[in-house]
């Protein structure tokens, strides 16, 4: 299976945008990408949150998938479900790290396609933003979106070497420079210094790209 066959077009199907917020008085930022995805949105959250069909295009799952419940995605992120209002609004904490952030997943109905916005919440850490923006979280939650859309096109699973060894290809490093240097500049719409927030692009292209990685590791 091919993911990409025209980066700039794959690209572009997502929209970035970055926000100011805060949470119980702590300052955060929030990464938001949305998405339009050719099929229902019952199918779409059927893809999204049934335990058998995540791993087809993101990674295996084990836990509770409902409000309540607690998962844990293989070599990744667990965390809480704070929220899962079918099929419309899902909200989990990101536990990585020994960081907490919070993503909130949200479906609405465009024309006979279905909409996907997806907003990903982090207290701030001055220097880790500082070194790679939005685009640490932003641009793995681009190769997510496009698995997803593979799969989705599809009905089948993404082949995981595929996945795998995306990065190395031409056609992936186009798509990841692409991301990243739209993260930026949503950085800088939402304030950001111009040559910081490009910097910060770079230096997330970097990660995703080049072997091996001996930086922070984005969460």
């Amino acid at each position: 299976m091919t993911l990409i066959s025209d980066p700039a077009e794959l690209a572009g199907m997502v929209t970035r945008e970055v926000r100011t917020g805060s949470r119980g008085g702590t300052p955060t930022r929030i990464a938001v990408a949305r998405r339009t995805y050719p099929t229902d949105q019952g199918d779409l959250w059927d893809a999204l949150t049934d335990a058998e069909r995540i791993p087809r295009w993101f990674l295996p799952i084990t836990g509770e998938l409902a409000e309540g419940g607690r998962y844990q995605l293989e070599g990744q992120a667990g965390g809480v479900v704070e929220r899962c209002d079918a099929p419309k609004v899902f909200a989990i904490t990101w536990e990585f790290a020994g960081q907490v952030s919070w993503v909130k997943v949200s479906l609405s109905p465009a024309g006979d396609e279905t909409e996907l916005e997806l907003e990903h919440e982090m207290p701030v850490d001055p220097q880790f933003w500082g070194q790679f923006g939005p685009g640490a979280v932003g641009v793995g939650w681009d190769l997510a979106l496009l698995g997803l859309a593979a799969h989705i096109a599809t009905g089948e699973p993404v082949d995981p070497e595929v996945g795998r060894t995306l990065h190395k290809t031409p056609e992936g490093k186009d798509f990841i420079r692409r991301a990243a240097t739209s993260w930026g500049e949503a950085a800088i719409t939402d304030g950001d210094d111009p040559d910081a927030a490009r910097a910060a692009a770079d230096a997330t292209f970097a990660f995703y790209t080049v072997e091996p990685q001996d930086t922070p590791e984005p969460r």
